[in-house]
């Protein structure tokens, strides 16, 4: 079967076996059983946005959930016919008891809304989210809720990325850029999705800032490894943000400005749903002069994002159907002809259908298309038109049944149509295109095994039936396992395995301090797709009811990822060679409450190597020991501050070892009058075998929430490096300058709710 295209036949199977799906789970009622089923949505009381993660819990019998991404929860096998309490509890906000009574065989749905609160979780609260937890397999899992995102690190302006760098396990090479490496992976083997749409350049300004407007943001899924099956296509890490829905109540719009942007946010109720838009745009490029040495340059980008949502009972009873976008674009236009331009831009539409019915089955059906475009106008440079683009078209099934045990199982069909393009300028002026075209179908499946309080086990399977390139035509099994075992209640040990795949890739120079133009590609026939395997095991300890500890440790290879032929010599050699890396460590994260203080604390040590043509070096984001320390204080009448210091080891860095003058030909043959056609040469040492000096910086922040008559305003000030650390980015190879990073800085945003 080749992987090239699917035929149109099987997509239309495709989008049939869908809505007969879907339309089949409305009318389906389950099979009676000696329980009662529990269902339902959990939001905020004054806006309608679903709250999730938030914890769930039956006290007479010690049983739970937890709300999913969508604010969704689902406990099966309740006692009938006697009255049951039922707490909810979400940081940030009240908690409510509700009095319920359940009848045998039958669904209860509950539409509950929970009142926002200035003050954090009370003890007890601890206690009922410990229950819903108990057999959670979530390892190596980071769930990031709408408060806790609030109270992340800002720096020139809050940043996903940027504070997603704070956690154990994730590097990043320093402060100029938001691209975050995973355990070992590089940037580009990590899978970046907004309501399950791939993001093929999340970023702005060179890779300084991510396109995701924070206040666009509900929660967000992050995995650092041993993922489940249900996603596909990386090889390190996924990420899945999940926006919010807009206002259902009330109409608000919301504008805030930062040195580096302004933005304004709209949302508000529509009939039978509401909506969401947000837009971003930079003013003013003098806060790059901080990241890049002082340089200035000409850079400008804005990005918008929409969503709608429409749940009408009169249609479909128990459907919700979502409309969403983002647009980005970046522009570095020097208006001089001697000087190159560069544009990127994304394009993300997508549509969601999720279905809910009287039977304990969740499911959905969603279809996304993803343009990336980036460019390099050469003008009268000397260098090169280089052009990429790609298109992703994206459809997928999900479906979630719960058993009367517990035990759930999870289905889904995916097909990936990708496009990419990739045209290059040689030296003669001929403009070549090396990009690709290929159809990706797959399917997953994983039982979740739940049924025993102290024992949970994810264990499931991703099939690629085709590939995008004719080497990934071939059949490839994707088995995952996770698991949690539950001594005692205040410990728990936890794992995961898996194989995972991954067909594309960006063509990089691992030696750019700032990465410029990293086109996306379809892993060329000639080599392997890229595959990885995960080890992780770790242990959960709650000391106290405050007090919790956090261990794991991983062993991750991967195999066949391309890279740059440093040794192309010819026309007719590869431009890619296939390479393997290995990496392992270990990852420690300490959690205290006490009073209105939070302390966050965590130690990662890890070991990084890559194998190229025989070769084995550290890649440039290896750092051997890395530490983050987090005091966070709430101090009533909605001031809130923190404190965070962040230590790594210094990064690999290839040293120089001298100069010599090297002639060279082309110059001397187009500048016959030149007397001395010479160029100083560089003589480098052994890849990577430097080390730069240690790294550490402290941030301080204080925010405060103000209410004057009808409109709220938020104040953020923060200062970056406080003590004016010197950090070193790197030093210029023709020079030896040493250039460092960020500089003691204060910076602040203002924002207005209305």
């Amino acid at each position: 079967m080749s992987g090239k295209k699917l035929p149109g036949s099987r997509f239309f199977l495709f989008t049939a076996l869908c809505l007969i799906i879907a339309l089949s789970c409305s009318t389906y009622t389950p099979a009676q059983s000696g329980g009662g089923y529990l269902r339902g949505l959990i939001t905020d009381s004054t806006s309608g946005e679903a709250l999730a993660y938030a914890s769930v819990v039956v006290k007479e019998i010690s049983t739970g959930a937890y709300s999913d991404s969508k604010g969704y929860f689902l406990i099966t096998s309740l006692p009938v016919g006697k009255p049951l309490t039922l707490v909810v509890s979400y940081m940030g906000y009240n908690t409510r008891k509700l009095n319920i009574r359940l009848e045998k065989g039958k669904m209860t749905h509950l539409d509950i809304k929970l009142a926002p609160s200035s003050l954090l979780l009370p003890v007890i609260e601890k206690t009922e989210k410990r229950i819903a937890e108990e057999n959670a397999t979530d390892i190596s899992l980071q769930r990031i809720t709408i408060k806790e995102l609030e109270l992340m690190p800002k720096g020139v302006e809050t940043d996903i990325f940027r504070s997603l760098q704070y956690m154990p396990g994730v590097r990043s090479t320093g402060d100029v850029s938001a691209r975050y490496y995973i355990r070992g992976g590089a940037s580009n083997q990590n899978l970046v999705m907004i309501n399950g749409a791939t993001i093929y350049n999340p970023f702005h300004a060179f890779g300084l800032f991510s396109i995701i407007d924070p206040e666009m943001v509900n929660n967000i899924e992050f995995y650092k490894g041993g993922f489940t099956a249900e996603y596909g296509g990386r090889v390190s890490s996924v990420m899945n943000i999940f926006t919010k829905d807009g206002n259902k109540n009330n109409y608000s719009t919301k504008v805030g400005i930062s040195y580096l942007s302004a933005k304004a946010l709209a949302e508000g109720p529509i009939p039978y749903g509401s909506f969401i838009v947000t837009g971003r745009k930079s003013y003013s490029s003098d806060v790059y002069k901080k990241f890049l040495n002082n340089k200035s340059i000409p850079l400008d980008f804005y990005d918008l994002s929409f969503k709608v949502n429409y749940a009408n009972p009169e249609f479909v009873e128990g459907s919700k159907i979502t409309f969403q976008g983002l647009l980005s674009d970046d522009r570095l236009m020097n208006n001089d002809p001697t000087k190159a331009d560069l544009k990127w831009s994304n394009g993300i539409f997508g549509f969601k259908w999720f279905q809910i019915s009287d039977s304990p089955l969740f499911f959905e059906m969603s279809f996304s298309v993803s343009n990336f475009m980036g460019e390099v106008i050469p003008n009268f440079s000397t260098s090169r038109s280089k052009k990429n683009e790609v298109r992703d078209v994206n459809m997928r099934m999900d479906c979630n049944y719960v058993y009367d045990s517990k035990d759930q199982l999870g289905v889904g069909l995916n097909i990936i149509n990708l496009n990419t393009k990739l045209f290059l300028e040689n030296l003669s002026g001929t403009v070549t295109d090396i990009g690709s075209h290929g159809t990706n179908f797959s399917v997953y499946a994983k039982y979740k095994y739940l049924r025993f309080k102290n024992l949970g086990i994810d264990l499931g399977t991703r099939i690629n039936l085709t590939g995008l390139s004719v080497n990934g035509g071939k059949f490839f099994n994707e088995p995952r396992l996770s698991f949690t075992y539950r001594f005692i209640p205040q410990l728990a040990l936890k794992g995961a395995c898996g194989i995972f795949q991954q067909e594309v890739t960006t063509l990089s120079d691992e030696s750019e301090v700032i990465s410029l133009f990293e086109p996306w590609v379809i892993i060329p026939e000639y080599l392997e797709p890229t595959n990885s395997t995960h080890y992780i095991l770790g242990l959960e300890a709650n000391l106290t009811e405050d007090l919790s500890l956090e261990t794991e440790g991983y062993y991750k290879y991967i195999k066949n990822f391309p890279a740059i032929n440093e040794k192309k010599v010819f026309e007719s050699d590869k431009d890619l060679v296939s390479g393997s890396g290995e990496a392992y460590g270990v990852e420690y994260l300490l959690k205290y409450k006490f009073l209105d203080f939070f302390f966050m604390g965590s130690y990662s040590m890890g070991w990084t190597y890559k194998t190229v043509e025989g070769w084995r070096y550290y890649p440039k984001y290896d750092s051997r020991h890395s530490v983050n320390l987090t005091l966070e204080w709430n101090m009533g009448k909605d001031w809130q501050a923190s404190i965070i210091w962040v230590y790594s080891s210094g990064l690999p860095f290839t040293k120089l070892t001298g100069y010599y003058d090297k002639l060279d030909a082309e110059e001397y043959f187009n500048n016959l009058n030149m007397l001395t056609p010479y160029q100083p040469f560089l003589l480098l040492g052994d890849k990577n075998l430097g080390r730069l000096p240690d790294y550490h910086r402290l941030d301080l922040s204080l925010s405060k929430k103000f209410s004057i008559a009808f409109a709220n305003f938020y104040v953020d000030v923060s200062v970056i490096n406080a003590y004016d650390r010197k950090n070193i980015f790197y030093f210029e190879r023709d020079t030896g300058k040493r250039v460092n990073m960020l500089p003691f800085l204060p910076t602040a945003t203002l924002k207005l709710e209305i």
